[in-house]
């Protein structure tokens, strides 16, 4: 192999990295804005109600996405805002505590996983505490392989109870084209480089 060859096969990975961020920024920026968080399987929510000691408490979310907290029962929090919880737990609360200050905070995020297989040099399972793209998703990876065929990439979704499929041309992301399709991934998004 030649000196040339070495030094472009060794610089590629530091390109690869400088073109996904530089695409990656614009998309993200408009997609985020107003994007909040969803909380998750597994995230650890801190609960409590003002003056009142033995409503403080930290809960870890189920698998099924509910958590039991004292006089308001189960209540489902998966797939809800902290604000949405929150209001929900003062409702549920009012004839118990009127006019109960609560608060709802997620004190760690464990529910935002998503799945990367295929043609990249660090396939797995990765639990991230930040949204990500699907640019951003595939450096984490550590980049598509030699082998990969960036124009047939995949997102599968699961959404009410079916499995949704969204086509993701990385070429066209390189060539400034079509930015659009670099979504948002949710939790369990599988994003699958042939």
């Amino acid at each position: 192999m030649s000196l040339r060859s070495l030094i472009s096969l060794s610089l590629r990975p530091l390109l690869f990295a400088l073109m996904l961020m530089h695409f990656s920024a614009s998309a993200t920026a408009q997609q985020v804005a107003g994007l909040e968080y969803r909380i998750g399987p597994e995230d650890v929510l801190h609960i409590s109600v003002w003056k009142e000691d033995d409503l403080d408490r930290k809960v870890l979310v189920r698998p099924d996405g509910g958590v039991s907290f004292p006089l308001v029962g189960d209540i489902q929090v998966s797939g809800r805002t902290p604000l949405e919880v929150q209001d929900e737990i003062r409702s549920r609360l009012a004839r118990y505590v009127p006019d109960a200050e609560v608060t709802v905070a997620v004190d760690k995020i464990s529910g935002y996983t998503i799945f990367i297989l295929g043609e990249v040099n660090k396939p797995g399972q990765f639990t991230l505490g930040r949204y990500v793209d699907v640019v951003q998703a595939l450096t984490l990876a550590g980049g598509t392989t030699p082998y990969a065929s960036e124009r047939n990439m995949r997102i599968l979704r699961r959404k009410d109870g079916r499995e949704v499929t969204y086509g993701f041309d990385f070429r066209d992301i390189k060539r400034g084209r079509n930015l659009k399709q670099n979504i948002i991934l949710q939790s369990g998004d599988v994003v699958v480089v042939p």
